[in-house]
């Protein structure tokens, strides 16, 4: 049976308010739209249902992570909006608490375990790459189980054993393989995160 893209699968706890001005948005936009060009991050009649996917997000403090919203992929050009800030995250109990305009990603859990494992960590690209993915392989990439699906507090589990393992530690990439094209990098910066993404879609790309 295909995933569907975009459903949250854990519990939501969102209070909806007008965005906040002191989140800065502008850094986060510039790359986020790059990775939209570069159909990263997107929506399109012939993949996935027609479903949006691919989401970005930032550490503000703490635990806490501005990230794009849920079905937000197909606007080119994100504002305030679109984007809400997680407050606190409960894996065992598969509980998300955010507030602001929009609802979090389906992915917002495993942007979390990604910024718990590590307080350098500060931002998150979540992206859909049929290249990289299919060549997990050969590119000897990091990966998640093909049983372990998205926003699952399993997924969250999965990256934490990851990064334990030292993987995470040598790339900071890894993708899903039971999410179909998902591939996730971070960084201490933007520049970083999405280097990494764009270098190893050139090196997929070689391999066609």
């Amino acid at each position: 049976m295909q995933e569907t893209e975009g459903v949250i699968k854990y519990q939501l706890h969102h209070s909806p308010a007008i965005a906040n001005n002191e989140w800065d948005i502008t850094a986060i936009n510039c790359w986020r739209t790059l990775l939209y060009q570069l159909e990263l991050i997107g929506q399109q009649a012939g993949r996935y249902q027609g479903y949006g996917y691919g989401n970005i997000s930032q550490r503000t403090a703490g635990e806490q992570f501005i990230i794009s919203g849920t079905q937000t992929g197909g606007i080119a050009e994100l504002l305030a909006n679109n984007y809400c800030l997680v407050e606190a995250v409960d894996l065992k109990q598969n509980m998300l608490y955010s507030t602001g305009p929009s609802k979090p990603s389906s992915e917002a859990l495993s942007h979390a375990s990604v910024y718990a494992l590590d307080k350098g960590i500060q931002c998150v690209i979540h992206a859909h790459s049929p290249e990289i993915w299919q060549a997990t392989e050969k590119l000897n990439l990091a990966c998640t189980s093909a049983d372990v699906t998205y926003g699952t507090p399993e997924m969250a589990y999965a990256i934490a054993q990851l990064f334990n393992s030292g993987q995470l530690q040598q790339q900071a990439i890894f993708t899903m393989l039971g999410h179909e094209d998902g591939v996730i990098t971070f960084g201490q910066n933007f520049p970083q995160a999405t280097f990494v993404m764009i270098n190893a879609l050139a090196s997929a790309k070689q391999l066609c």
